[in-house]
């Protein structure tokens, strides 16, 4: 065993970490998070430049959200919503509601990310079997990324990440995202191939990750093509299931990505940083078109799922309180704030040799560095740039070559600056490198 290992990560040999490598190193002990930073069982502290997966929204440990969980857990811990409800629950629907895109009506609970997702599956499939004239064809673009789970995978990026179960994921219709510099021309043949996947009349369901696909290297699409896609939607009656597990809650600049379209959707999908960071949760919100198909006293038309946690009070206490953050004025001045930091930065990467396709969209900044080998998941510049990042106290996790800022909105100026003089020094050393 090697003897430079921390107590905790000897101790850590019983965990099996996601997304990671059984040869990677051993992994960082946190011992406390307290607003941007991270501090490991050695008393260095990291900057928490990516949320945590995307998750946090005001920081760690935010005093209003934990008071918030510690009343709550003084009232409940967890409660069946089947047959039975609560104040935390309908508190977090009464507020979130209004605030979606669209009509909707209706929060379905779940436990995360990917359990949403399948739930707003089996909805969209469930609808039409319900009205009676079942359709089975599902829509997504290629490149995306929905969660882990079989139906999750299925509408996601046939690639790295679900080649063993290629076997057993259902049929699915993709399509390509429009890319920065296409034509005119592409962009229509895209809108063609879209009508005609649509208008047989067997398409059920279109699945996006609106204005940016997070895991696909933070790709940003124009708004507009997005909108041109649900018109036709809309025209052959298809269910538009917008995916804002990562773009929810301000990370593209406004609440929500659908603030870019003018169409909007049947479905909206959430988790990540709607409980700010603190708890797991999942929600699918859904029209009144929708659930109205579901509005019956007929056994088979009942929605038969549910999670022995959905809608736990505690969690939605967290949730509800997180809600109430993106209410004060701070909420909308910080992403204000770190949006002009961005563009700033910004400026100088594409001014740097090293770089390349430069991008940001509301608080989530993205840049590839040039490599000589394909922009991928598996470049093999991934681990050396993170290994540089953690190594100056700075938590980013390159996608592949990709290297993107997407953090809490509680980041102070000076963080960010160390930030972006991280990544500076990495770019520079590897000119260097190179001479």
């Amino acid at each position: 065993m090697n003897t430079h290992l921390t107590e905790l990560q000897k101790r850590d040999v019983v965990n099996w970490h996601p997304f990671t490598n059984a040869g990677s190193a051993p992994p960082i002990p946190i011992v406390r998070a307290h607003g941007t930073l991270l501090f490991d069982d050695q008393g260095k502290s990291y900057i928490d430049a990516i949320s945590s997966w995307w998750v946090n929204l005001h920081g760690h440990s935010h005093p209003h959200i934990v008071n918030a969980v510690h009343k709550a857990l003084e009232k409940w811990d967890h409660v069946m919503f089947a047959g039975f409800t609560h104040s935390p629950a309908i508190d977090f629907s009464e507020k979130l509601l209004p605030k979606l895109p669209g009509a909707m009506k209706k929060l379905f609970f779940s436990d995360n990310g990917s359990t949403a997702i399948e739930v707003a599956l089996k909805i969209s499939l469930q609808y039409f079997y319900n009205i009676g004239a079942p359709r089975k064809k599902i829509i997504a673009f290629r490149n995306s990324y929905h969660g882990d789970t079989f139906g999750a995978m299925s509408v996601a990026e046939r690639g790295l990440f679900t080649r063993p179960f290629f076997s057993h994921l259902f049929e699915v219709d993709f399509i390509n995202v429009l890319r920065q510099g296409d034509s005119s021309e592409q962009k229509n043949a895209l809108l063609t191939e879209f009508k005609n996947l649509v208008s047989d009349g067997s398409a059920a369901a279109f699945i996006y990750e609106p204005v940016v696909q997070g895991a696909a290297g933070m790709h940003m699409y124009p708004p507009d093509f997005l909108d041109r896609l649900l018109r036709i939607a809309e025209e052959f009656s298809v269910i538009k299931i917008a995916d804002e597990v990562m773009t929810g809650f301000g990370r593209t600049g406004p609440m929500f990505a659908h603030e870019f379209t003018d169409a909007k959707p049947d479905i909206v999908v959430l988790s990540k940083g709607i409980t700010g960071g603190v708890f797991p949760l999942g929600a699918t919100a859904v029209s009144g078109k929708i659930f109205d198909a579901f509005d019956s006293t007929e056994k088979d038309k009942t929605f038969y799922h549910g999670h022995s946690y959905t809608a736990n009070p505690v969690i939605l206490s967290a949730a509800l309180a997180s809600l109430e953050l993106t209410e004060k004025p701070e909420f909308r001045e910080n992403i204000a704030r770190i949006e002009l930091s961005h563009k700033r930065f910004a400026e100088q990467l594409r001014n740097h040799p090293q770089t390349e396709n430069v991008r940001m969209q509301g608080t989530i900044l993205a840049l590839d560095v040039k490599s000589g080998s394909q922009t991928s998941y598996l470049n093999p510049l991934r681990d050396s740039l993170y290994n540089f990042f953690i190594s100056r106290g700075v938590l980013l996790r390159p996608l592949g070559n990709t290297v993107y800022i997407l953090p809490p909105y509680s980041i102070s100026n000076l963080e960010l600056e160390k930030v972006y003089a991280v990544i500076m020094e990495a770019l520079d050393d590897m000119v260097l490198q190179r001479k």
